[in-house]
């Protein structure tokens, strides 16, 4: 089957991959679209050594499974787990000590014709969810992991650092609370996105020192970051919802001395996202930059890492 393969921080067209070998508990899903994430680029630029199919926000159809998915449309959660280590046993397996992570860690990815997945990593897509569309629901998911973290009501002042990909979807998620939001930004047409949809939207000279109650950090930048930490008040909440691809300097003793509570935010629940999308909560298609072929990954990829593009999609199946 065809794929793009990463080896060596280089990335490939490849047309002889094997087709995946399901073991027990596992599927067959055709992949049918497949977007290209912040976490694709810095896996390139060799943010974790990983060798093999890139590719994690998808939708397929299954083709080998249960009756009752054989032929529908799935998207997948990513971490495979596996149901025994003590996270597991607490009901946590996106931290499994011993997971895959689909195009990741140790699993192929869905930058190619197949994939195989855990049956119970699977949720059929809704038939009013266009697949383009669908394509974000792993992405969204990671945005409402905040709400699964931190309690939000409509007194909080929320500020979310980023117009970019994540930060347009963690914006449109938190606006659904009826929080106070602000978005800051770099780019007056992304930031246009959200004002359209009657969100609070400025770039860094509008954000107000000590007054917000949480920052959400999705630049995955040290500038992001400080801008982020200074716009808490004492005792605020700091989300950094971003992979580093570098490291980060700190001042520490200002967290101690405001007594910042500091939270990592990663893969979040898959059917609160599909049913913002089935309600249309959340509106997806402005952030769909282009599509490209599988054939023309290569060029998909380069267009992905160019400066102010949002979502690039890759066309697998029909």
């Amino acid at each position: 089957m065809k794929g793009l393969w990463l080896e060596n921080n280089q990335l490939q067209l490849r047309t002889d991959i094997p087709v995946p070998q399901p073991p027990p508990g596992e599927v067959l899903v055709r992949v049918l679209r497949a977007g290209i994430c912040n976490t694709d680029l810095e896996l390139i630029r060799g943010y974790y050594p990983y060798t093999g199919i890139l590719g994690h926000e998808f939708v397929g159809v299954v083709e080998q499974g249960p009756k009752h998915l054989v032929n529908q449309r799935v998207v997948g959660e990513i971490n495979a787990a596996c149901g025994n280590c003590r996270f597991c046993r607490r009901g946590q397996p996106t931290h499994c000590e011993n997971r895959t992570v689909l195009g990741i860690v140790n699993r192929h990815g869905a930058f190619a014709e197949y994939l195989s997945l855990p049956i119970k990593n699977l949720h059929p897509v809704p038939d009013n969810v266009p697949t383009d569309v669908a394509t974000f629901t792993e992405p969204l998911a990671a945005a409402l992991e905040i709400q699964q973290q931190v309690t939000l009501s409509a007194d909080d002042r929320v500020l979310v650092v980023g117009d970019g990909k994540l930060g347009q979807l963690v914006a449109q998620t938190l606006a659904v609370t009826g929080c106070e939001l602000l978005v800051v930004g770099r780019h007056q047409e992304k930031l246009a996105n959200l004002a359209a949809r009657s969100i609070k939207t400025g770039l860094a000279d509008a954000v107000t020192d000590r007054y917000f109650d949480i920052s959400v950090e999705c630049t995955g930048n040290p500038a992001g970051f400080a801008i982020a930490r200074r716009a808490l008040r004492p005792r605020g909440t700091l989300v950094l919802k971003s992979t580093y691809a570098g490291h980060l300097s700190l001042d520490a003793s200002s967290l101690v001395v405001d007594e910042i509570t500091l939270i990592g935010s990663r893969c979040g629940p898959f059917l609160p996202a599909l049913e913002l999308l089935a309600s249309e909560k959340v509106d997806v298609k402005p952030l769909i930059h282009s599509s490209y072929p599988l054939d023309e990954g290569l060029a998909a990829f380069e267009l992905a890492q160019s400066r102010g593009v949002l979502k690039v999609l890759l066309e697998i199946s029909h």
